[in-house]
């Protein structure tokens, strides 16, 4: 298999399994969650807590369901456009899982809005008392915080020619 369609085999596999872990645990959630008392891991610390969360991260704007959907779509496309451009070798695979993340927590809320209208939260620090939130919301946290440390400490201005508009214009012949 040539280096370039590994690179989207990898892609693709780790975009499938852990869209499809956010899901199950979402299942999980409703199944043994839903109208539940929360279930205490760590007493004052963490539970598992069942919420249908109609907004965004913390709870704002709620009910913008077309505006989300436009958004995830937007950074799935940007994404996809990246991995096609990206370099086939090793050096890339940090860069590749951290967008495959980004990617599947943008498509995992994105089918709880469009086949439930909300969102499935259930992880709760309740600690510091931070927001319910799920699965999906940690892959775009965790590919988040990567892709700045990638950006910013791993890869050279010359290694991320190939997300510039100027670079597509080069290898086009413009």
């Amino acid at each position: 298999m040539n280096t370039k369609l590994r690179q989207f085999f990898i892609f693709f596999i780790g975009l499938g399994v852990s869209i499809g872990l956010d899901q199950f645990t979402k299942h999980l959630a409703v199944v043994h969650l839903k109208g539940q008392k929360p279930f205490v891991l760590i007493k004052g610390v963490f539970e598992f807590y069942y919420s249908e969360n109609r907004g965004a991260a913390f709870g704002m704007l709620q009910g913008r369901q077309g505006f989300f959907f436009l958004i995830a779509a937007a950074v799935i496309l940007a994404v996809l456009w990246a991995v096609y451009r990206m370099p086939a070798g090793r050096r890339y695979l940090p860069l590749m899982c951290s967008l495959f993340l980004l990617v599947s927590g943008a498509v995992g809320n994105m089918i709880d809005r469009l086949t439930q209208k909300y969102v499935v939260d259930f992880l709760y620090f309740k600690l510091i008392d931070f927001p319910i939130f799920n699965v999906a919301d940690c892959y775009v946290v965790i590919a988040t915080f990567s892709l700045i440390l990638l950006f910013f400490f791993f890869y050279s201005d010359e290694e991320l020619e190939f997300l510039s508009f100027k670079g597509a214009k080069k290898e086009s012949g413009r």
